[in-house]
Order: structure tokens, then sequence, then C-alpha cells
């Protein structure tokens, strides 16, 4: 693995703290068994259930994209596009991931986006129906909004999501190697082990032959999740996996921004896709050379647009 872009959400109001011991696992039961989530998972779903009412109460989570409210101009864009699709938040340093951010590059998929789900076994049967249409539905707008092969599969796929309870995850290292082939024991200790005050996460790889095309993504959604955050951690960590990796605190409205202010994908951030998926910006662009282009295509998508 030449390249790797990864991209993390957390809850930024919620202090770092050690999880519990996690609890012994049990023999994975027949397919005709339900599986129920163990007390560990059913006291993280009461913890983000309270995450996100205390978001609500706070008029965060916006579902409305933006409006009056959130006007950007061309030379913001600009600059949330640079900040967003061509810095790296995180740094791969040997086998761990360090809190280090650095100029990147311009790096997109080149080859069709298949996104495949899976599901725990304690992931309820419903939910995880309801999440299949909602991501289906999210990947056509995807598509349709850069322009690039984007759909869902129920067969192999490249884009892989799991939906994994708390205890699922510490148990995911081995597929996780099994999706990523050559991909360490220790960034699989790392990716598998996240606080819990990070919400969900994705990394995407490329080759040494094509180090700015990504062939294969992984995605970490926890089961516990309510309805909005869960739909949230799809909306983000889907578009940040087709490569705009980074967050910025100036970016309104947008999802690609700690604040937890958006929910769902915003009119901005269609436009940030719409850059990094318009040919005329060259793969492997560094910022300097990335911005004429963004300037360029920016006017040409605001057009008279605020």
């Amino acid at each position: 693995m030449a390249g790797l872009a990864t991209a993390l959400l957390a809850a930024c109001d919620i202090p770092q703290t050690e999880s519990p011991r996690p609890e012994p696992r049990a023999t994975v039961p027949s397919a005709q068994t339900p599986v129920l989530p163990s007390k560990r998972s059913m006291e993280l779903a009461e913890y983000y259930a309270a995450v996100q009412r205390n978001l609500l109460t706070q008029g965060l989570l916006r579902k409305d994209g933006g409006g009056i409210d959130t006007p950007f101009s061309k030379r913001q864009l600009v600059q949330n596009f640079i900040r967003i699709g061509v810095s790296n938040e995180f740094t791969l340093d040997g086998d761990r991931f360090s809190e280090r951010p650095s100029a990147g590059q311009v790096q997109r998929w080149s080859k069709p986006v298949a996104i495949s789900m899976e599901f725990g076994p304690a992931v309820d049967a419903a939910k995880a129906r309801t999440d299949r249409a909602t991501v289906a539905r999210y990947a056509n707008r995807l598509a349709r909004v850069t322009g690039h092969r984007i759909s869902t599969t129920r067969g192999a796929g490249n884009f892989h999501v799991a939906v994994l309870t708390v205890d699922e995850l510490d148990a995911f290292g081995p597929r996780l190697q099994q999706l990523v082939p050559g991909l360490s024991t220790a960034l699989a200790d790392q990716i598998t082990n996240m606080p819990r005050p990070i919400y969900c996460a994705v990394y995407a790889f490329s080759d040494a032959d094509a180090p700015d095309s990504f062939h294969t993504a992984v995605a970490i959604i926890r089961a516990e999740h309510p309805d909005l955050l869960r739909q949230s951690c799809y909306h983000e960590e889907i578009a940040q996996g087709l490569g705009l990796s980074n967050d910025s605190p100036a970016a309104r409205p947008s999802i690609f921004n700690d604040d937890d202010e958006f929910a769902l994908l915003t009119r901005h951030d269609e436009i940030l896709l719409q850059i990094l998926y318009d040919k005329r910006l060259p793969l492997g662009a560094g910022p300097a050379a990335a911005r004429p282009v963004v300037e360029v295509l920016a006017s040409e998508l605001l057009g008279g647009e605020s």
C-alpha cells in the first residue's frame, strides 16, 4: 500500500475516556439464532442516544443543507476545497496514524466505486434493510453529483462499509486484513480500537504505481448510533472516502466540519465533490498547483450564487 487517506468523525464536546474491558465473547451461534447486543454495546447505545439528543437540543445536526444564514463566497469555497481536498488530517507514520496535519495532493477514484455493506450479527435486521436503502439512495446522489460511476452492490465491492457493535469491532481485525490485503496487524488493531468519542471512520487505499487513485476503502460505522447519527456517518465517511479526506472549521454549510452543525451532505459539499471529480483537476496536484484550477471550476459551478 503506497497511499492511504483517512478521516474520522468525532464527538468534539466529549472528552476521550478509556473504554471498559470487553466482555468475554461467546461462541458465535447459528444463523437462525438471534444475537443480542452485549451489556457493553447497550450502554454505548444509550451514550450515543444522549449525544444525539444533546446535539439536537443545541440546534445542531441540521438536515436542511444550509440556507440564507449560511452564505459562502467563491474565495471561501476555494479555500475550503484546498483545506478539505488537498490536505491530510492524519499522517501514516510507519504502522500508526498520527494526528499530524500535512499538505496533501488531489486523490480520487479512477475506477467505478462499488459500495458493499456488511452488518455484524448483533445488528437488527430491520435496521440493516433501512440502512441499505439509505446508502443506495446516497450512492445514486453521489454518482449524479460527481459524474463518476458509484453504486451499491450485494456482491464483492471495493468500498466496504462495515456496521458493527463495539464487540464486533474488537474482533474485526482479521476481516479487515481480508478486505485490504497487505494491511499490517498493527494498523488493523489501531483501526478496530476506535475510542468512544470517534463516531465512525473511513480509510482509503492506493497502490505504489498509482498513489493518487484509490482502489479500496473501508468505512467503520458504529451500530450503536441512533438513526440520525448513523445516517450522518454514512454521509460523511462515504464522501470522505471519495477523496475529501480532511475537515475544516471554516467550512460552512458543510459536513466536513467537526462542529456537527450539519448532519447530511450540503450544496456546498456537492460543489466540492464536483470540483474533485472534474478531470481538469489533475490527480496528484498539490495545493499550489490545484488552486488556479479550483478557482476556475468554482467560478463555473457557483455562477451567480454566493
